[in-house]
């Protein structure tokens, strides 16, 4: 929690390619965590949400996250790693989730198409990209990359999210350091500084919604200008400052 993190998920894998895959009530944090760390430079503990990522190779999976499963509404992210076009289309039109997840290991078996695309961006529904597999090996950086820039060019750079998966801390990379990455992943710097902040925190929030099944809104404090601090000053203090 040195490297900059404030909020971390704990990700829930389910492939139904897998027998007896069943959607389990996600693991408190307290009973893995007895005492949270403080988050580095402030005096706060770091939070701990439960993710959910359903990997699905047929659309027959995809009803279970149209039912209104109890176990499902119980996490705070919900993501869908589709492995065919198909999927993919169902995934960023239809389907209540979070994440639509990219793969970044192998290369993607189709194309992707502006109309879902746009669609999922329309839903607030963002799409994740992996760093993890880019520090491990060449071939999967070079997947890595090349299916990111395919992604870039239809998305052209919106709602993008950078995560790790990590099983080991040595695979945690800092904020800054993943915000370069995303340069080429073909993201312009403020994309990829939004990449790893503000497009993470837009996604809890479209969570939040979707469990609610009502609007969450949060309020930015925007810096004053120089010139509007200026003109709301008294008299007497404008002329002491000018002096």
């Amino acid at each position: 929690f040195s490297v900059g993190y404030s909020t971390v998920a704990l990700n829930h894998v389910i492939d139904f390619k897998e027998k007896k895959q069943e959607i389990v009530k996600p693991v408190c944090p307290s009973e893995l965590f007895p005492s949270l760390p403080i988050v580095q430079g402030t005096s706060k503990r770091i939070k701990v949400l439960n993710r959910l990522t359903l990997v699905v190779s047929d659309p027959s999976h995809c009803n279970l996250l149209r039912s209104t499963s109890a176990n499902i509404r119980l996490y705070d992210i919900i993501a869908v790693f589709p492995k065919t076009e198909k999927l993919f289309h169902i995934a960023c039109t239809t389907v209540d989730v979070d994440l639509v997840c990219i793969n970044v290991t192998e290369k993607l078996p189709f194309y992707f198409r502006r109309p879902p695309v746009n669609m999922a961006i329309d839903r607030g529904i963002y799409f994740e990209l992996l760093y993890t597999p880019a520090i491990k090996d060449s071939t999967m950086r070079r997947y890595t990359i090349s299916n990111a820039i395919s992604l870039m060019q239809i998305c052209k750079g919106k709602n993008i999210v950078i995560s790790s998966a990590a099983e080991r801390p040595l695979e945690l990379r800092g904020p800054y350091d993943i915000a370069n990455l995303g340069l080429l992943f073909g993201l312009s710097e403020s994309e990829a500084k939004a990449a790893v902040s503000t497009n993470c925190r837009a996604t809890i929030l479209h969570g939040e919604t979707r469990k609610s099944a009502c609007g969450v809104v949060y309020t930015v404090k925007k810096p004053r200008k120089v010139e509007e601090e200026e003109t709301t000053l008294p008299a007497c203090k404008k002329a002491k400052t000018q002096a």
